[in-house]
């Protein structure tokens, strides 16, 4: 197996390795309990490993709930999320739980499978970055298993910018100038008369125009962001114009060579860069008599910037550092 020591990246005195998974994203990180504190040199390389593979593995790791959130303010600041906060355990704002099977839970006059197939319009539907309709979108995501079926429930990650560098130079030039409208409920087909879940999505809308390419904060890579949960529109192209391109920068982000797919455990606990990453929640567990319980903390994130250095422009219902 090919491994990264963690040493390459200028720490010291540190046991922890990193294993990559596949050419172009993923990796897995051992020798560090995630429980145990860790230290400076454990903090920077697994900022690094993050930042070159884009999403990080551990396995086997005894995370409760307080050591869940205290390891990831070691990378930053947890989000608290104040319109969801009934998703989080009690004493513990910061993280989210979800359960798969029963996120919509009857909700809006809809079970959670009705739900999906009116919001899922095409098969990229489900690729998405977490709250990119915001004007600055979290920085990180952390996701811990806590209960995971015995088979299925994967999650897919795609490196986007692997995606912008595996475009041709043209089609580069002409995206990096542009940008696109990203808003919650794209796609969604209305249920036939009064649609309770319409009416939360216009008293909750949340809409920003971001650039087609950004450029990461941090790497200073340009970053192909599209994604098809979000994305309505590339501003200044038609309807007809805007569709076949966006189209096209979708199946390009979610080539196989650029993606990879892990296959949970319980205490295990994926890391990812959500500012250069879009991500597959799994679909082929409904029919499963087995839940999915996970838990998430994201980090709180920046404006995103263009190639040309125009940021993102909030459009409703967002505003940078308000949650």
């Amino acid at each position: 197996m090919t491994r990264d020591r963690a040493t390459t990246d200028g720490t010291r005195g540190t046991a922890i390795e990193v294993h990559p998974v596949a050419g172009h994203i993923g990796a897995e990180i051992t020798g560090v309990d995630l429980a145990g504190g860790l230290d400076d040199a454990e903090v920077a390389a697994i900022r690094a490993a993050v930042l070159r593979w884009k999403v990080v593995f551990f396995r086997d790791q005894r995370l409760d709930h307080t050591g869940h959130v205290e390891f990831a303010r070691r990378f930053g600041q947890p989000v608290v999320l104040r319109r969801r906060g009934s998703a989080s355990p009690e004493k513990h704002p910061e993280i989210e739980t979800t359960a798969d099977r029963l996120e919509l839970g009857g909700r809006f006059g809809m079970e959670h499978d009705e739900w999906l197939r009116r919001r899922r319009h095409h098969p990229l539907r489900g690729w998405h970055c977490d709250h990119g309709a915001r004007v600055d979108p979290p920085a990180a995501t952390i996701l811990r298993a806590e209960t995971v079926p015995p088979y299925g429930g994967d999650t897919t990650w795609a490196n986007l910018a692997a995606a912008y560098a595996g475009l041709s130079a043209p089609v580069q030039r002409f995206v990096d100038g542009l940008r696109a409208e990203h808003r919650l409920g794209v796609g969604y087909q209305p249920r036939p008369g009064d649609d309770a879940y319409v009416r939360h999505l216009l008293d909750h809308q949340v809409a920003t125009l971001h650039p087609l390419v950004r450029v990461h904060p941090e790497t200073r890579e340009r970053v192909l962001y599209v994604n098809g949960y979000y994305v309505e529109q590339i501003d200044g192209l038609s309807r007809a114009e805007s569709a076949a391109v966006l189209g096209m920068l979708l199946e390009q982000a979610v080539r196989p060579e650029y993606t990879v797919r892990f296959r949970w455990q319980p205490g295990s606990v994926a890391f990812w860069d959500n500012r250069a990453t879009i991500h597959l929640a799994p679909s082929d567990t409904a029919h499963l008599d087995a839940p999915r319980i996970m838990h998430r903390v994201m980090l709180a994130g920046d404006v995103p910037v263009g190639v040309g250095g125009t940021p993102s422009q909030p459009l409703t219902g967002t505003a940078p550092g308000r949650w």
